[in-house]
């Protein structure tokens, strides 16, 4: 365990209370940290990350420069929201670790599919209050859409408060239980689909003669002014689609190979699979 008590001192020279921890700090909860510390939602000084390698905490006291231990306990004992960032095959084991230290006070969240509200409860052995996050990766460059769900334990005042943590790296919604899988899948899972979508599009421009970066800049911003008209004009994806495709055109002639080749359906079985998986997880 890395003493981190030094780094962390009041004007008495008190050890601080951290505010929220993270047990794991890997991408997702560098980027949630990162859009944090950004909106000043909480200071350097009131965050606390567990990692269980060198590397890992050197690269959370540098990069982010939070408090680091790796102690999983430590960063229960210092801080009241707790954010699981483990991967979902690690929860069990770490709240087994922790669930002693644990308190009314604290407010569980778990950000792994698959892990439910009264599966974090069980696992913590006493009633507390949980909530589950579900982020994606945009969270690293301040676009990330989370969903929230919450437990009957968690007051007013915790919701918004773990809202506004979500806001400080994109947009937030908060949704019941029953949809978080589809969550998972719909902004979870689907960074993957559009990275894809986006390398298919380059690669037909550099068939096409153009160069691979310039090929990726003309693919990337496409998707990113599509999605911002669905966001902002608030009309329906279908409205915008046929805004495009003028009769006898080169969009239409795409859309007909698009639908003839199964586009649709393959992205409806991938989310759907991807939302199944997550329920055995």
């Amino acid at each position: 365990m890395e003493d981190v008590t030094g780094m962390h001192k009041g004007k008495t020279g008190k050890s601080l209370i951290m505010k929220i921890g993270f047990i794991g700090c890997g991408n997702m909860a560098s980027a949630m940290i990162g859009g944090i510390l950004k909106k000043g939602i909480f200071e350097r000084e009131e965050i606390i990350v567990s990692n269980l390698t060198e590397a890992g905490r050197k690269r959370s006291r540098e990069g982010l420069g939070v408090a680091v231990t790796g102690d999983n306990r430590e960063v229960v004992q210092k801080a009241r929201m707790l954010i699981l960032a483990v991967k979902p095959q690690f929860y069990e084991e770490v709240l087994k670790e922790v669930r002693e230290d644990l308190t009314p006070e604290h407010l569980v969240i778990g950000i792994a599919p698959g892990k439910t509200l009264a599966w974090l409860e069980e696992m913590c052995a006493k009633p507390l209050k949980v909530a589950r996050m579900m982020p994606n990766t945009p969270a690293q460059v301040g676009e990330g859409m989370t969903g929230i769900c919450v437990g009957s334990r968690v007051t007013e005042s915790d919701l918004e408060q773990i809202c506004r943590v979500a806001d400080s790296f994109g947009r937030t919604e908060v949704v019941p239980e029953r949809l978080m899988d589809a969550v998972g899948a719909v902004s979870g899972c689907s960074p993957a689909y559009v990275f894809m979508f986006i390398e298919a599009m380059a690669d037909a421009a550099v068939a096409q003669g153009m160069p691979r970066k310039q090929a990726y800049t003309f693919a990337a911003q496409a998707v990113l002014g599509s999605a911002r008209m669905v966001l902002e004009t608030g009309k329906h994806p279908g409205e915008l689609k046929d805004m495009v495709t003028s009769p006898a055109g080169t969009t239409i002639e795409g859309v007909r190979i698009l639908e003839r080749d199964g586009f649709r359906s393959a992205v409806f079985e991938a989310l759907n699979g991807a939302a199944e998986k997550g329920k055995r997880l």
